[in-house]
């Protein structure tokens, strides 16, 4: 994946509203949203989600299908969950400290994850 693309995908959910926006798209599923569904559900303006959607549209994280005089919404998960690899893989580079513990816990349960580690005790 390139840098870039992770890039336009962190500015498009800079904005509260689109992070719910894509919430809402991801809790739909494969079903997805009309667009009018959508401002119902936010509360907003339908020209608002239009400019919103948009800018989604060019970071890849929904897509939209038409449906007779519809347009339908659905999240891309898997382009996202391609953008959270590369950050894990990237951005976390170091070979010690924090980062390995989370690479780690990224393997383990749930429940070994959410564990707070105990602090070393010294010699």
């Amino acid at each position: 994946m390139d840098r870039t693309v992770v890039l336009k995908v962190f500015e498009s959910l800079g904005s509260s509203l689109r992070l719910d926006l894509f919430c809402v798209l991801v809790q739909a599923g494969e079903t997805g949203r009309v667009a009018g569904e959508i401002a119902e559900t936010l509360e907003i303006p339908a020209t608002n989600l239009s400019f919103h959607l948009k800018a989604m549209l060019q970071a890849n994280l929904v897509t939209v299908r038409q449906e007779g005089r519809f347009l339908r919404y659905r999240a891309n998960v898997p382009h996202m969950l391609r953008v959270l690899a590369y950050v894990m893989e990237n951005c976390a580079r170091s070979d010690d400290g924090e980062c390995v513990r989370v690479r780690g816990a990224a393997k383990a349960p749930a429940t070994q994850v959410l564990a707070p580690q105990a602090p070393a005790t010294p010699p």
